[in-house]
């Protein structure tokens, strides 16, 4: 039996674990706890002493330091004839692997020559083994780090072990190592052995052997614990640990294993990437947190976010995935090896070693000394991967082409336009549809979620009708959403009620997030408050930080649409901090878009002013129509909370008109209410009554509670003559009752007890606008609050408030309601569209308010307005 190493030398011992010459003992090499294996390789390799080498091949995959090279080198000398072990060659040209292996095999140089000329030519290596092996009895041959060949060698040799039927050279059997995640050759048609961790007993006869039987029993329990069966790891940590420290004379640091131990032996491993690759993988190791069952896991958005912050490529995701160190399911991501984790974070990786790239660990169990890594050679330099892709990322699978598109998905989601989101996971279901199934519909969510934001209803219905939607609630969620954006409400509310129903029993954050969409679809804000305060809450103990911002963008929605403005503020408020932590500038976005519709029901107009003009910054770009609508919307209400009804209008009317060029498809009846005071304000009475028969459409549905007493309110500000008007008012009130919205109510008395204040009914009008001014200040809507104090004034009752100071408090009540208007910017035609008067009385009373506090300009009346503000 002849053992040979990568050049062709004899050898007489085990390898050195990389996978290239070394000097060995003469006996065979100790292989600790991998008699299991060891006996795999032997039974595929020669079934029985009668049967010969026929030219199967036989896979080994191992990991860094696990002893791989050395239970190839140990089955050669177990080989019953002639064997070779041939490593990658340290100098990467065309064909050097398979010159190598060849000039092993020759009697001599020419004879090397020739075969590796006929293994280039139309036989390939069939006929160069057929030059060397016959004649010379069975023959296996061991490759070992076989990925790490050249393309050409590695190439030849494939094509020689898939070619069918009976091959020249067939004497010689292959025994082929990787390690786990490199591609190997003939997959799925070479039986494969795998090199798993040791078990206790076979890591304990380890460590008796490289540190002799004077270990303290206790450090001896330390190490077993913490190296948890990886050999490569517990050899490193014995080699590193003085004796005094092993036989417990000297305490032990408080980790045997420590992040140096595992850099060391993943050094190789870490250094053999890109270098972008490298970097990408420290951060996802930063990001990742250990959680049972699924070690160092994160979530994607998360681990993106955190590189773009840090500059970092994202694009070498799908490469480190692909070659199987991190593993990707739906948005979850986890390393596959948890110590490859702590030695990603640990130390920068060095340059790329020779073998499988880690600290050579000798069969015996004793670590054998570190090699000077090679400088890199000028191919080394120039490699592919500058150019474009690694070969492992340009072969991936269809699932690997489908998870990168969704990565794709995920960083236009969080931070890009979101119909290359829309696209970006539409191709991605259409690639996973016949192949990971769950994946393909969680994909199609997200394309409809990404065309939801753009307020496109074709693209979401696209998304929804990819593929026919898997069963349970998948499928009732699909179908609801197809009936509902086709204004189909009685076919919408059962599947989506189920989905509710269902949702609410369950603990899973993406779940109960559904479940809460489906109930705002339906209207029901109070379950889907409550459902995504669940969401929330477990999103929260599961430390998935790249979940918050959505789930609070959510839950500050169904807040907004329930009239609870100081939790939607709070929940909005998280979330901008969590969207801001994430890098998720479209959830940051909405965020702005909330803050300022809650800043614009509580009189903050700076506010206002700096959250929309935030959203609009981001969302118009990115095309997020939701969160533009929602923006202009806040606008449009501190305008017409400030008595600029004219521009209130202007602004809404293209918010609440249909077609491409409108507001977002649900939101634009939301705004109608809104739109409808505006401009029955301004004279559009016109545009108004339009909208409002459309809207009384959208309220016939049931898909939003307060809709019918927005209804009548809407027909009561539009009622020609006045009977027909209180008549309107009383019908809004009385269907308040159910709607289940205080501020809407609140909003409605108040619009109530003005018309009767203007109808000279001042006593009738205090009771309603006693009722709203306390909901408003229930609701910190000071803005309201403060133009309901001005009309309890004006009826002659007490606001509620201090007095004033004497030189505003000497002003009639419709003085002062004009001298707070005119401060606040409007102009006279302005406030007499706001107060029903004509601009002539309007000019005459900003007269007498000049006189009566002695100024002569708005500037002036601004100012000292302010100041009364402040001293109030």
């Amino acid at each position: 039996m002849t053992v040979t190493g990568s050049i062709g030398q004899r050898v007489t011992g085990t390898d050195d674990g990389s996978g290239g010459t070394g000097a060995v003992a003469a006996g065979p090499p100790v292989l600790y706890g991998r008699e299991a294996e060891l006996a795999a390789v032997s039974q595929l390799l020669w079934p029985a002493p009668e049967v010969p080498a026929d030219g199967r091949v036989v896979c080994v995959a191992g990991g860094p330091g696990e002893g791989r090279s050395a239970l190839l080198t140990r089955a050669a000398r177990d080989f019953p004839g002639e064997a070779h072990v041939v490593g990658a060659p340290g100098r990467q040209v065309p064909w050097s692997g398979a010159r190598a292996l060849l000039a092993a095999l020759a009697p001599s140089g020419a004879a090397g020559s020739r075969a590796a000329r006929l293994a280039r030519g139309p036989e390939g290596i069939a006929a160069a083994l057929a030059s060397l092996v016959p004649g010379r009895g069975p023959v296996l041959l061991c490759l070992d780090d076989f990925p790490l060949w050249d393309a050409h060698s590695r190439a030849a040799f494939t094509a020689h072990w898939r070619s069918p039927g009976p091959r020249r050279g067939a004497r010689a059997a292959w025994l082929v190592a990787s390690a786990p995640g490199r591609p190997l050759p003939v997959a799925g048609a070479a039986p494969l052995v795998r090199l798993p961790r040791l078990t206790r007993a076979g890591a304990r006869a380890l460590l008796d052997g490289a540190s002799g039987d004077g270990t303290c029993p206790a450090v001896a329990e330390r190490l077993l614990d913490e190296a948890a069966g990886h050999p490569g790891v517990l050899a490193e940590a014995v080699r590193r640990l003085p004796p005094e420290m092993l036989d417990g004379t000297v305490p032990a640091p408080g980790r045997l294993v420590d992040d140096g131990v595992l850099a060391r032996v993943y050094a190789g491993l870490l250094g053999a990437l890109p270098a972008d690759g490298r970097r990408l993988l420290r951060v996802v190791a930063a990001v990742c947190a250990p959680a049972a069952g699924a070690p160092y896991r994160t979530e994607v958005g998360t681990a993106l976010a955190r590189a773009r912050a840090q500059r970092v490529p994202v694009e070498a995701l799908d490469g480190l995935v692909a070659a199987g160190l991190l593993d990707r399911r739906g948005d979850a991501l986890a390393f596959t090896d948890p110590f490859l984790a702590r030695a990603a974070g640990a130390a920068p990786a060095a340059g790329r070693p020779s073998g499988d790239g880690c600290r050579p660990v000798r069969a015996d169990g004793a670590a054998a000394p570190p090699a000077s890594p090679a400088p890199p050679t000028a191919h080394e330099r120039h490699r592919a991967d500058r150019l474009g892709p690694p070969p492992v990322v340009r072969a991936r699978s269809g699932v690997a082409r489908g998870r990168a598109l969704l990565t794709r998905g995920f960083a236009a989601l969080a931070g890009g336009p979101v119909m290359d989101a829309h696209e970006a996971f539409t191709q991605a279901a259409k690639v996973l549809r016949d192949r990971e199934p769950a994946e393909a519909a969680d994909a199609r969510f997200l394309a409809m979620e990404a065309a939801w934001a753009a307020g496109d209803v074709e693209a979401c219905l696209a998304a929804l009708d990819l593929a026919p939607a898997a069963g349970g609630t998948e499928r009732a969620f699909a179908e609801g959403l197809r009936a509902a954006l086709t204004v189909r409400p009685d076919q919408a509310r059962t599947p989506l009620s189920r989905v509710v129903a269902v949702g609410a029993a369950r603990n899973e954050p993406r779940l109960l997030l559904r479940a809460g969409s489906a109930a705002l679809v339906l209207g029901d804000v109070a379950a889907a408050a409550r459902l995504h305060g669940r969401a929330l809450a477990r999103a929260r103990a599961e430390q998935r930080a790249s979940l918050l911002p959505r789930i609070l963008e959510h839950l500050a929605y169904a807040e907004l649409r329930a009239g609870r403005y100081a939790r939607a503020g709070h929940a909005a408020g998280e979330g901008l901090r969590a969207a801001r932590a994430t890098g998720q500038l479209n959830s940051a976005a909405h965020q702005h878009a909330v803050l300022a519709l809650v800043a614009s029901v509580t009189g903050d107009g700076p506010s206002v002013t700096e959250h929309a003009e935030r959203a609009l910054a981001i969302g118009r770009p990115h095309g997020l129509t939701q969160a533009v609508t929602l923006a202009e919307w806040a606008l449009a209400r501190a305008e017409l909370g400030g008595g600029l009804a004219a521009q209130a209008a202007a602004r809404l009317a293209p918010l609440v008109r249909p077609g491409p060029h409108g507001g977002h498809f649900a939101l634009r009846m939301l705004a109608v209410p809104c739109f409808v005071e505006a401009a029955v304000a301004s004279g559009r009475a016109a545009e108004a009554r339009a909208a409002t028969e459309e809207y009384a459409l959208w309220a016939g549905c049931g898909l939003d509670r307060p809709a019918p007493a927005q209804l009548a309110r809407c027909r009561a500000l539009l009622a020609p003559r006045g009977e027909e008007t209180g008549r309107w008012f009383g019908e809004a009130l009385r269907r308040h009752e159910d709607g289940g919205n205080d501020f809407e109510r609140a909003r409605t008395l108040f619009a109530y007890g003005t018309w009767l204040r203007r109808r000279r009914r001042p006593g009738e009008a205090r009771g309603p606008l006693r009722d709203a001014l306390v909901t408003f200040e229930r609701a910190s809507a000071e803005g309201w609050a403060r133009q309901a104090r001005a009309e309890l004034r004006a009826t002659g009752a007490a606001g509620g408030r201090p007095a004033e100071p004497s030189s505003l408090a000497g002003l009639t009540p419709q003085q002062q309601r004009i001298a707070r208007l005119v401060a606040g910017g409007a102009t006279n035609q302005e406030v007499a569209a706001r107060l029903s008067l004509s601009p002539r009385t309007v000019d005459h009373h900003l007269r007498g308010v000049y006189a009566r506090l002695q100024i002569r300009s708005r500037v002036e009346l601004s100012a000292l307005m302010a100041e009364a503000e402040a001293r109030a």
